[in-house]
């Protein structure tokens, strides 16, 4: 069985990305829209690699904490395996 977990904590948010290959990052055109669009890529599994730009933790973080997000996060799939599954939600 699956569980997942939130959270706000940012190094708990950076191990778990880091461990599972994953890189901060924002939609390239989001900015435009009025803000950025925060997104966990793992390049070595993308298809998106043209739609997201690269950025450090510290912008990663100051974005998270303005929009007001939590972390939803999953660390194994229901087989076992570890999981890449995650998504921002707005705090309660």
């Amino acid at each position: 069985m699956s569980v997942a977990h939130q959270t706000t904590d940012h190094q708990q948010i950076k191990d778990w990305t880091v461990e599972r290959g994953g890189v901060p990052a924002k939609v390239k055109d989001a900015s435009q829209a009025g803000g950025a669009l925060l997104r966990i890529h793992f390049p070595k599994h993308s298809e998106h690699k043209n739609e997201l730009e690269e950025i450090d933790w510290d912008d990663f973080f100051t974005e998270f904490e303005k929009d007001e997000l939590e972390f939803l996060y999953q660390n194994k799939k229901g087989d076992g395996a570890q999981s890449t599954f995650h998504k921002f939600v707005e705090r309660r």
